[in-house]
């Protein structure tokens, strides 16, 4: 016999699915378009604004479920982690938008190039680890969840490459402000996919994890 409970975990599942598909579109459009400088300020904040109303429907309807059916431990564990996944969609949203706006503002869609390829390295990087994190959540795949940190660390290891380098690098001052926030922005999103990595094994396994 299906719960009251049951059904409002599906319908937070839903709206998690539809966050993600949603943050996987600013995140990769917003860097697609910085990669080739082209605006996309407008399009990418619509994305962001989409993120936080749903972000605020799943707190509502995960505290909803909690003064309702009172969950029990296992339930109140999914409850807990999609809270914070939810916030960690949204924050996919936000830096996408920081992506765009920084790049509208300062090198007014310049096309800022990196002689040495860091951005587009590390922005591929990141797609792919917003894409897994996306799919570990559809099926609670702690394994996929746990190769994020591998990719996170060489994410690390470029940011802090492009700032030994950044110096060296022979672009115009806004394009290098650019260029070091965007990396920046881009290491930011790289964490909240290991966030996301650590919700979801503790969703599957129980176990509460820390990728850092």
């Amino acid at each position: 016999m299906n719960r009251l409970l049951d059904a409002g975990l599906e319908r937070l599942t839903a709206i998690l699915l539809q966050m993600g598909k949603v943050a996987e579109e600013a995140v990769r459009l917003s860097i697609e378009c910085f990669m080739v400088g082209v605006d996309a300020c407008q399009r990418v904040q619509q994305l962001s604004d989409i993120l936080v109303e749903m972000n605020v429907d799943v707190e509502d309807i995960a505290f909803e479920l909690i003064a309702k059916y009172q969950p029990v431990a296992s339930d109140l564990r999914i409850i807990k982690s999609y809270i914070k996944i939810s916030n960690d969609l949204e924050r996919y949203g936000r830096y996408a938008w920081d992506i765009s706006f920084v790049h509208k503002r300062l090198a007014h869609f310049e096309k800022c190039k990196d002689p040495l390829a860091i951005i587009e390295e590390m922005s591929e990087k990141v797609i792919g680890m917003v894409h897994a994190s996306i799919e570990a959540l559809k099926t609670h795949n702690s394994e996929l969840a746990k190769s994020l940190v591998e990719v996170e660390n060489e994410v690390d290891a470029l940011y802090f490459r492009h700032l030994d380098h950044s110096t060296e690098v022979s672009i115009s001052t806004k394009c290098l402000i650019t260029n070091t926030l965007v990396v920046r922005y881009l290491e930011r999103i790289a964490d909240h996919a290991t966030y996301i990595g650590e919700s979801i094994v503790y969703i599957a396994t129980g176990e509460k994890v820390a990728f850092r």
